[in-house]
């Protein structure tokens, strides 16, 4: 089991910066991708951006420039780095782990943290 937890959202105004974390209870290394994953009322949760144990990074078009996703395995964390935050960019937002144990791929989420921009 890989419990998460996240923190940094809060209210900003149009234009600011947030930075997400996400702590893991393990070594993050042996887990092959994080990602950040946000869901706006009455929206489908939906892809932020993802990194691989490779340190490879995917971003949804709607970020792309804007966010940034690292990986420290030292400290066992992810964080996203949100720029130029839009309203749109309003939603929670979840820390998922993607691990093979076993031979099974196995999805962790974290409790979520909310982020709202607005002036």
């Amino acid at each position: 089991q890989v419990q998460l937890v996240e923190s940094g959202g809060g209210l900003v105004q149009p234009g600011g910066s947030l930075r997400l974390s996400c702590a893991a209870s393990q070594s993050i290394s042996s887990i092959n991708t994080m990602g950040w994953y946000r869901q706006a009322p009455g929206q489908q949760r939906e892809l932020v951006a993802d990194i691989n144990s490779g340190m490879r990074t995917n971003y949804a078009d709607s970020v792309k420039g804007r966010f940034t996703i690292s990986r420290d395995n030292h400290k066992n964390t992810v964080y996203l780095q949100m720029n130029s935050l839009k309203p749109e960019d309003t939603a929670a937002y979840y820390c998922n782990a993607l691990k093979v144990e076993a031979g099974n791929l196995y999805g962790y989420w974290g409790q979520g943290t909310q982020v709202t921009v607005s002036s």
